[in-house]
């Protein structure tokens, strides 16, 4: 919220979602958030994709999200068990493709034209900060997101 509030004069006008802990948005608030950006921010617990419906977002057509920030792969005791207890009934493969180079070509084939991800597990600190630099690099300097992901990598 500290991030959000920092840079709520710059473009910020216009975002609309889900923000805090109360709850957890509904397959269609995720369909109706994802078709409907230009820009999608997820910021969470686990794997993006552990959030969404996998057979309905391969279905989605998402060509107006120009760019997709997923700083997720954050995990914690209660994160953890919702997960598995969700993913008892998911095959090998399934579970497989919910990885995040796997989740970036889905992505990818339903249109979203780029993709900034984490690439293994992290802390919510270490997300905080990301956010952050991100949120600076794109809205306060209006770098592009290959300069921005060149800064997050140094």
């Amino acid at each position: 919220k500290e991030i959000l509030e920092k840079y709520q004069g710059l473009f910020t006008l216009q975002w609309e979602g889900v923000t805090g802990s109360a709850r957890v948005p509904s397959q269609a608030e995720w369909e109706q958030l994802l078709t409907n950006c230009s820009g999608f921010l997820f910021y969470g617990m686990e794997r993006f994709l552990s959030h969404v419906l996998l057979n309905r977002l391969v279905a989605m057509n998402i060509p107006k999200c120009r760019l997709m920030i997923l700083l997720d792969l954050v995990r914690s005791k209660k994160s953890y068990q919702r997960v598995a207890n969700s993913g008892i009934h998911k095959s090998c493969q399934y579970v497989a493709i919910e990885g995040p180079t796997e989740t970036a070509m889905l992505l990818s084939l339903s249109g979203v034209g780029s993709i900034i991800a984490n690439q293994w597990f992290t802390t919510l600190q270490e997300n905080a900060q990301r956010l952050d630099i991100l949120s600076e690099s794109l809205l306060s300097m209006g770098r592009t997101t290959g300069q921005t992901v060149y800064v997050l990598q140094e």
